[in-house]
């Protein structure tokens, strides 16, 4: 009996013009059958290349550019099942999560958060996402 290649995979790199483009060897996301893999999204507006004074604004641009990333993918926050939060400073985890919570109201994903050294471009936060239905 034939048996098909389970290797047949589906893999297609999405990027929304509404979201900071890649500066470097890396995609925005990748779709890989069905499942979204954002890459760490920096609190950049992607209109002017301006970053935001504080840990609440940043927050805000980084969860507006995955918005952007996931909309281009055709899926929402909804569909988000994982998160990474990288901090600059983990005393900022209270702040980042007020405005966190906003995105995340039904099911919320898994989530891990890092207080790291330092950031690209010196911000204060970045979060990854992964989602799929």
């Amino acid at each position: 009996m034939p048996v098909g290649n389970i290797f047949n995979t589906m893999k297609q790199v999405i990027a929304s013009p509404n979201a900071p483009k890649a500066v470097g060897p890396y995609s925005q996301a990748i779709n890989l059958n069905g499942t979204l893999f954002v890459s760490g999204q920096l609190p950049v507006n992607p209109s002017d290349g301006s970053v935001p004074a504080t840990v609440e604004e940043q927050t805000l641009q980084s969860l507006n550019n995955i918005g952007a990333i996931l909309k281009e993918a055709g899926l929402s926050f909804d569909d988000v099942v994982k998160t990474t939060v990288l901090l600059d400073d983990i005393n900022n985890f209270g702040a980042m999560n007020a405005v966190y919570a906003e995105f995340f109201k039904n099911d919320k994903p898994a989530r891990v958060c890092y207080q790291v050294a330092a950031l690209p471009m010196g911000v204060k936060v970045e979060i990854d996402a992964i989602a799929g239905k």
